[in-house]
């Protein structure tokens, strides 16, 4: 069973269902656009602290308790996991999710929200959601080509960028053989 740690009922995410009276069926939609709590990412990508989220949500009553469902917007900043440039995309999340009266829950259904009083915490749902949908490697396009493994010039701006072939000084011995090797090639065996 899970219940939100916080009791701020001024929090922006923090959604009254008084008006709801727990008779099912009863209905209204929720569409606001509140600032983003901290820690909404990782540490590649992430909702920024107080940026916009765009909630258009409908909360519903039904019989167990308060069925939550609707699209969360937000603004994914970061950087390119590849050349490690900026990258902003917008997401657009479809969130579900019921909160069980107090009484309805069971104790041992470690997973399933319980309403606090007649209030719901929408944070707690809204972090997962962003959480799951974040990119593993996020980029900047789709073909980065991200930066040079020997001096971290951007390939994206210098596809064409190269280096002289280097040889690894362990194999330094072997290359004097292979030009022996190749000048005796033009000589006869004797």
């Amino acid at each position: 069973m899970t219940t939100s740690d916080r009791t701020d009922a001024t929090s922006e995410l923090v959604v009254d269902t008084r008006d709801l009276g727990r008779r099912p069926g009863a209905m209204r939609e929720v569409v606001e656009t509140v600032s983003a709590p901290e820690g909404l990412g990782s540490s590649m990508i992430a909702v920024a602290p107080t940026s916009p989220i765009r909630l258009d949500l409908r909360i519903e009553a039904v019989t167990e308790g308060v069925l939550v469902s609707g699209v969360v917007r937000a603004t994914l900043t970061g950087e390119c996991s590849r050349c490690l440039t900026e990258v902003s995309e917008g997401v657009e999340i479809d969130v579900q999710e019921l909160y069980m009266y107090p009484e309805k829950a069971d104790p041992d259904d470690e997973d399933a929200s319980v309403m606090e009083g007649e209030c719901i915490d929408l944070e707690p749902l809204v972090r997962d959601e962003v959480l799951l949908d974040l990119p593993f490697m996020p980029l900047c396009r789709a073909d980065c080509l991200g930066l040079c493994a020997e001096c971290g010039v951007d390939l994206n701006d210098d596809p064409e960028h190269e280096h002289a072939d280097r040889t690894d000084p362990r194999w330094a011995a072997l290359a004097g053989w292979r030009s022996d090797a190749a000048g005796e090639e033009g000589q006869p065996h004797g």
